[in-house]
């Protein structure tokens, strides 16, 4: 029988990001995915700045964004009456966000550990997987195979024993492992047999999406480009900003979705006709759900397999990239020997919250848009109309807490507002150095000690059981934004540890590798 250490079920983003952050600290796995290919439906058109930091600490970054719209391409969000200038269609407000150009700069400009390592990112997940892919299948340590099922599970004190079948041929095998991650979407399988249930609200609303080429960019840009051009019915979203687009809309009411036209949606939303060739358009339901668990005992679950969330906000598949990035260098540490139970135990403990923060965030923002429809209705002066939309706000695309304030220690921030703090399980804000240099850059893959003068590191330094990079900083301008004297980060930039003096390393260490923090 095939053993490995770790076998991973379902090879999407989160599923890949985890191979990916097994991969970089020497474990081998194994990644099956049911369909024979990468998805050609756009389950998401951003790629958040948190997400881009992870990516980054991955090393593919650079190659994503090679495959998303241009970097002077604008984040904007415009509501319209109709894109049809010619019939009356006007722009009511546009509100307006940097490119990743812009973003860089203001970053630069901005050093006081509010902003990110890397901008955000406007790409379809049709665009990322196949570079994801790209980064793991030649991977000596990823045995990546597209067209396998995961059929079944059962697991023991020592390991979990996995049933696999050959989509093609029907063909079965089983498979030893000693942890099984459970990434295999909405409809999870390891989800089912390991009995969980979902928590919340599935079918909130039907949907209706329609995935187009267009190079009608008069009318698709009729009021300049922009990421989403939104109505009380819907979204247009310019995936490329070029010719891919995507409709997510309202079905009319009372409509049948097996009868709906998607052409006649089409031209409704732009209020005329226009050339294009639909390559996907279906019905589809809108969920509020969360896993009662994300573990039991060597079986964990990501992504949309322990959370589905409403698009708004874009956190389903960001919220899958730091579930596995957190369970990916956990298993990792176990694997190698540093960890103790507890740190896998932690998984849970850390990413639930943050899965039932974001439904909320999800809940919320759709609350939003929801009264901005009403607003269509009930307000015929298109002014006015402009103006009650920018007094609503548009926290759905300005929620930084939520993005980077994320923290393990039970605390709530502000979920508009990013609050920079080195507080033990939040992240470690972001600067630049005296050099020139990105402190995230300095980060070593696994554990960082960063010491910022007037303190003796040597306790954490020579109790570490796990490998330790030290960072000797001395950066005057930035040492009141990281607090104290010493920091222990994590490998995935969260702060283990921090304080102005050790007099007990081992202690540290064996509250860090048991997933508890100071």
């Amino acid at each position: 029988m095939k053993h490995v250490p770790v076998l991973i079920a379902g090879g999407g983003p989160v599923g890949m990001t985890v191979a990916r952050t097994l991969a970089s600290f020497g474990v081998r796995c194994l990644l099956v995915e049911r369909n024979p290919a990468t998805t050609r439906h756009p389950k998401m058109d951003i790629t958040n700045g948190r997400s881009m930091e992870l990516f980054r600490r991955l090393g593919v970054a650079d190659k994503l964004r090679t495959v998303a719209v241009p970097e002077e391409n604008n984040f904007d969000i415009s509501w319209i009456t109709s894109l049809a200038r010619e019939a009356g269609g006007r722009e009511l407000h546009r509100f307006r966000y940097p490119s990743v150009a812009e973003k860089r700069l203001e970053i630069r400009r901005r050093n006081d550990g509010t902003q990110p390592r890397e901008p955000a990112m406007r790409v379809s997940q049709v665009m990322i997987e196949p570079v994801l892919r790209d980064a793991i299948v030649d991977h000596p340590l990823v045995d990546a195979r597209w067209g396998v099922a995961f059929e079944d599970f059962e697991q023991d004190e020592a390991g979990v024993t996995v049933t696999l079948r050959t989509v093609e041929t029907g063909a079965i095998e089983t498979v030893r492992c000693d942890y099984l991650a459970g990434c295999d979407g909405g409809t999870s399988v390891v989800r089912d047999r390991l009995g969980v249930a979902l928590e919340g609200r599935a079918a909130v609303a039907h949907r209706f999406m329609v995935h187009f080429r267009s190079d009608a960019r008069d009318l698709l840009q009729a009021f300049g480009i922009a990421w989403h051009y939104q109505k009380a019915t819907g979204t247009i979203i310019a995936q490329d900003d070029k010719e891919t687009w995507t409709l997510q809309t309202r079905l009319p009411p009372g409509a049948d979705p097996a009868s709906v036209d998607p052409h006649r949606l089409l031209d409704d939303f732009a209020g005329k006709s226009f050339p294009r060739e639909i390559v996907v358009a279906n019905p589809w339901f809108t969920h509020l759900l969360l896993a009662e668990r994300y573990q039991g005992g060597r079986v964990f679950l990501a992504g949309d397999a322990a959370h589905q969330y409403i698009p708004t906000g874009g956190y389903g598949m960001n919220t899958g990239i730091g579930d596995a990035v957190d369970l990916g260098w956990k298993l990792a540490a176990a694997i190698k020997g540093f960890a103790t139970p507890g740190l896998l135990q932690s998984y849970e403990r850390e990413r639930r919250p943050v899965g039932y923060r974001n439904r909320i965030a999800s809940e919320r923002h759709t609350g939003v848009r929801l009264k901005v429809a009403e607003l269509y209705q009930s307000e015929r002066d298109p002014e006015a109309l402009g103006r009650a939309i920018a007094a609503l706000g548009n926290a759905e695309n300005e929620s930084w807490g939520i993005e980077f304030g994320y923290r393990y220690d039970g605390v709530e921030g502000d979920p508009v507002v990013y609050q920079p703090t080195t507080a033990p399980g939040a992240r470690l804000p972001s600067t630049f150095l005296s050099d020139g240099s990105a402190l995230y850059d300095r980060l070593g893959p696994w554990f960082t000690l960063l010491h910022f003068g007037g303190a003796d590191p040597s306790a954490v330094i020579d109790a570490a059981p796990a490998p330790l990079d030290v960072v000797y900083l001395d950066e005057p301008a930035l040492a009141a934004i990281y607090e104290t004297k010493l920091l222990l980060v994590r490998p995935d930039t969260h702060v283990a540890w921090r304080g102005n003096s050790c007099a007990d390393g081992a202690a540290v260490w064996r509250g860090v590798l048991d997933g508890r923090l100071a």
